[in-house]
């Protein structure tokens, strides 16, 4: 047959085009990969990338081989020891003659693709590996068995992993060997219905089968200690139980056996030919797995426990809660008994002064719109909807603070285009920070940093903030253009047209350099961008900044760690950086129950994870990290360098981890115990408070967290933990906090909203950093919880009339986040009041303060005066800095004595209707406003 000239000539282009096809998708794989390269070698952290690498490749080599070659060697044996002179059935020799043309393809081909599958699936098992290489001990024992706990968290998932492996391969091996058998006449059917084996093909299948049975039996073996990180048959959420103990632990050795027996039988098969041994053994070992390995633990559970589970299930529920309070690290926690009074008593809180004077009443997570509106300058910054609480030495004193990082957001851009985007509007600038404690006279936060320029209490540091939670994908710096720099570095001109605005040439190492073509073109390929290769924009001093979030950064060079949703900044030794904090987790921590840490930490401030986390019974805060805001630089300490499974990591990673003693001691200043890793603690310990077995299996005494008061009832979320400087009942000291409450759990009408627990954990660094104290409240006596004090503000008759006045004209009543503190013998709350109007640039201002101890509540214009009233006149706080004005020392000279007399006026209007509202006269309270009114309009026209 003639090809035609037409199919001929074209031909070799169709090939042309292939290859370059190929070629292009070959390079843009490449590009991926060499992107990933330049950014670890800039961070110094290309042994992370390295490892992962050669684990990856080393497992995915060693799956391959294990599927391919045993895959192989049964296709060819099947078909080299076929029959070559017996007549194949009507049905096999169909099948052969469908596969025969192909043949080749299939046992060469086949498992080579089979293989490689089963290499790339195998592969991303890598960390169970590495860590079985690098393994530690725990030095802690199981109760059952006596082994160390690193058998449960490195050895047994790795067993299971090797044992999936070879079990795979035994089965696809023994299916793809008899099916060439069936197809080539090792096993064929006789005219008289007599199953015909050949001899090679029967030791085949009976080697492969006596090595499938004993994987089975291995199975059954490791089995037994699987039931110590897995719930049980009976009460157990996680470990073995009084059944698993006495009926399936021994049932799955005995079962170990049998099927050791029955692969010895398929092995004697191979030489004798007879099937029938391995067949008796087959049945035996199915139904021993039935009536051992189902049945009877069922009628031990049904019933022997079930009846008597109190009593028989104690030690092992014992078990359970000192397995589990270890995982999370609960088993140091300090419980003190609160004898809590509801009696606010005059001068009750003098003991506590050093505390009250630390309550925040700013919400960081309702200003967030004051400081956009008071220090956002331009539409092309942005502050975080939630803002973060550390603390500052500030004249001598430790202050709490609520700040934020003034970021850049490019969706504010008046005229966005990919030069303004990428080469113009790379950074964010400075970092605004306001005092937790204050407010301004108008219930604006009172600054303690701000300003474009920066200046305020926080010293010299490097303001500008190229690496953030809201930075750019990537960004181009480093280079100067034939007029200067580059870069809008912050904005100085009267708008945003105008010259004259600042500019800047980033001078750090912050990217991978674009110091050649070769460079440009592999990122204008990631990137999907073509100007990365045409601009003059770039040149050989330029830099590429990516992957800027610190979360992201973190987790790249430290995959092995779970982090925390909620990184914060800090000005550390003149930087501003980004603390993260880093947990070590398993789920193979024997005996402790399992927590889905995705949901464990969602509340008011967390709607979701930002980054991966999945169930753990095992969870330690292992790591603090810190990412550079200018820079990006990444330096991963070793937190807790007792954690056995960070120590294993640090073998497999080593020279990625600093000690902890290198930390500076202004990083340590801003230390914090981390938010998800307590939310998590708060969880787990609403049940595993009770420690006495009995008590724990009626469940008698379980809490759980409160709704946040301020949610919707038709969406109601968990009140999240605070921040706060205060003195724990015991404790010598305030020190910087973060607590949470608790409540006992009930549904329907039995529910109440009363406090049972109050759980604190000390964030200042020293040695009673990470101390967990858990106050527990007499049940005799009811102490308000957070949503009855929120129903007690808000039906209080006094409380209601002066809310409806603040909502009087185009104005909303916003509450804020409502704090608990345990001073003065009891539980005192404080709620900032904020008003909001509903103009178009409007935020939120603090107006008044609501407090409550006991039955008793108060609601005043600032706390001094709030708790004054609220413990009968007198609070024994220091009244601290005013928030109102006060008199004057000496007149000016140059008001004249009219304005002198309406200033005074207006004064005596200000006090005249304070003390109607104290009193609540709405009428004088009314006509005093009215005067109010009256002498600033006189003041007013007199000054012009």
């Amino acid at each position: 047959m003639t090809v035609p000239s037409s199919l001929r000539q074209r031909s070799p282009l169709i090939v042309a085009v292939g290859v370059v096809v190929a070629l292009i998708a070959g390079f843009v794989s490449f590009a991926s990969v060499w992107v990933d390269v330049l950014w670890y070698d800039q961070a110094g952290f290309t042994s992370v990338l390295f490892t992962q690498w050669i684990a990856l490749g080393i497992i995915g080599v060693s799956a391959f081989f294990l599927m391919a070659v045993p895959l192989w060697l049964s296709l060819n044996i099947a078909y080299r020891t076929r029959p070559l002179t017996v007549r194949l059935s009507e049905g096999a020799e169909r099948y052969r003659l469908a596969v025969e043309p192909i043949r080749k393809l299939i046992m060469h081909v086949g498992p080579l693709v089979v293989g490689a599958f089963a290499g790339i699936a195998a592969s991303s098992n890598w960390p169970i590996v590495v860590q079985w290489l690098n393994k530690t001990p725990f030095g802690q024992t199981d109760p059952q068995f006596g082994l160390d706990v690193s058998f449960y968290v490195y050895d047994l998932p790795m067993y299971q992993f090797a044992l999936g492996q070879v079990e795979g391969a035994l089965l696809v091996s023994l299916l793809a060997g008899a099916a060439a058998g069936f197809i080539y006449g090792g096993v064929r059917i006789s005219a008289t219905r007599e199953v015909i084996i050949s001899k090679p093909f029967r030791a085949q299948i009976a080697i492969l089968g006596s090595l499938y049975v004993l994987v089975q039996a291995a199975n059954l073996w490791i089995f037994q200690y699987n039931t110590l990180v897995t719930p049980s048959e009976g009460f157990l959420a996680s470990g073995a139980g009084f059944t698993e103990a006495t009926a399936t632990i021994p049932g799955h050795q005995i079962l170990a056996g049998i099927a050791v027996l029955v692969a010895l039988f398929f092995v004697v098969t191979a030489f004798i030919g007879r099937w029938r041994l391995p067949i008796l053994g087959g049945s035996m070992l199915i139904v021993a797995s039935i009536v051992i390995g189902g049945v009877y633990p069922w009628i031990v559970q049904r019933f022997q426990v079930d009846p008597s589970a109190r009593t028989l299930e104690a030690q092992y529920i014992q078990r359970n809660i000192d397995g589990t309070r270890a995982g999370f690290g609960l088993d140091k926690v300090n419980e003190v008994v609160y004898d809590a009074t509801t009696t606010a008593e005059p001068g009750a809180l003098r003991a506590d002064a050093e505390t009250t004077a630390h309550i925040r009443i700013i919400d960081p997570g309702l200003v967030s719109d004051a400081f956009a509106q008071l220090e956002q300058f331009r539409q092309y910054y942005r502050f975080p909807a939630h803002l973060d609480v550390d603390r500052y030495l500030i004249d001598g004193t430790m202050q709490d603070t609520v700040l934020a990082l003034r970021e850049l957001d490019l969706s504010g851009q008046s005229s966005t285009s990919w030069y303004n985007d990428h080469v113009v509007y790379t950074h964010g600038y400075g970092i605004v920070a306001a005092f937790g404690n204050e407010r301004n006279t108008d219930g604006q936060p009172t600054f303690l940093e701000s300003g474009i320029p920066v200046s305020g209490a926080l010293g010299t540091y490097e303001p500008r903030i190229y690496f953030g939670e809201s930075s750019p994908p990537y960004s181009i710096v480093g280079a100067q253009g034939a007029d200067g720099s580059l870069e809008l570095d912050y904005p100085s001109a009267s708008s945003e047209s105008e010259a004259g605005n600042a500019k800047y040439t980033f001078e750090g190492d912050g990217g991978p350099k674009l110091d050649n073509i070769f460079t440009r073109l592999i990122y204008a390929m990631n990137f999907q961008s073509e100007q990365l290769l045409l601009s003059d924009a770039i040149t050989d001093d330029s830099q590429i900044l990516y992957d800027r979030h610190p979360l992201v950064r973190v987790n790249k060079v430290a995959p092995y760690l779970t982090l925390d949703n909620d990184p914060y900044p800090a000005v550390v030794d003149g930087r501003i950086v980004w603390i993260v904090d880093g947990y070590t987790t398993s789920n193979n921590y024997p005996y402790s129950t399992s927590v889905d840490i995705s949901t464990a930490i969602l509340d008011t401030y967390t709607a979701g994870s930002t980054v991966p986390s999945g169930p753990a019974n095992y969870m330690r805060n292992s790591v603090k990290a810190t990412v550079d805001a200018y820079d990006g630089t990444v330096t991963i300490y070793a937190w807790d360098e007792t954690d056995p499974v960070l120590s294993t990591w640090a073998k497999v990673f080593p020279d990625t981890l600093q000690p902890a003693s290198e930390m500076s001691a202004d990083l340590l200043a801003h230390i914090r115990y981390p938010s998800d890793l307590f939310k998590v603690q708060r969880e787990v310990l609403g049940s595993y408070h009770v420690t006495d077995p009995g008590t724990f299996y009626s469940s008698e005494d379980t809490w759980v967290t409160p709704n946040d008061p301020v949610s919707t009832p038709e969406n109601p979320t968990l009140q999240p933990p605070y921040y706060l400087t205060m003195q724990m009942p015991g404790a010598e000291k305030p020190a910087f906090s973060l607590y949470s409450t608790f409540i006992p759990q009930a549904t329907g009408e039995n529910s109440r909203n009363v406090l049972y627990g109050y759980l604190s954990a000390n964030s200042d660094p020293g040695p009673d950093y990470g101390k967990l104290t858990l106050l527990t409240l007499p049940k005799q006596t009811t102490i308000p919880g957070p949503g009855q004090v929120q129903a007690q503000f808000d039906s209080d008759a006094t409380v209601s009339q002066q809310l409806n006045l603040l909502r009087q004209g185009q104005t909303e009543v916003i509450p804020g986040n409502l704090l608990t503190l345990p001073v003065g013998g009891g539980l005192l709350y404080v709620q900032p009041v904020y008003v909001r109007s509903t103009g178009e640039t409007s935020y939120p201002l603090l107006r008044k303060i609501l407090v409550s101890f006991g039955d008793s509540i108060a609601f005043e214009d600032t706390l001094p005066e709030a708790l004054d009233t609220l413990f009968g006149g007198n609070a024994g706080v220091d009244p601290g800095t005013p928030e109102t004005p006060t008199d004057p020392v000496t007149p000016n000279e140059n008001v004249s004595p009219e304005l002198q007399a309406a200033l005074e006026d207006a004064r005596q209007a200000l006090f005249d209707r304070a003390a109607a509202y104290k009193a609540n006269d709405l009428v004088a309270a009314a006509e005093a406003d009215k005067k109010l009114q009256a002498a600033l309009q006189k003041a007013y026209e007199l000054s012009r």
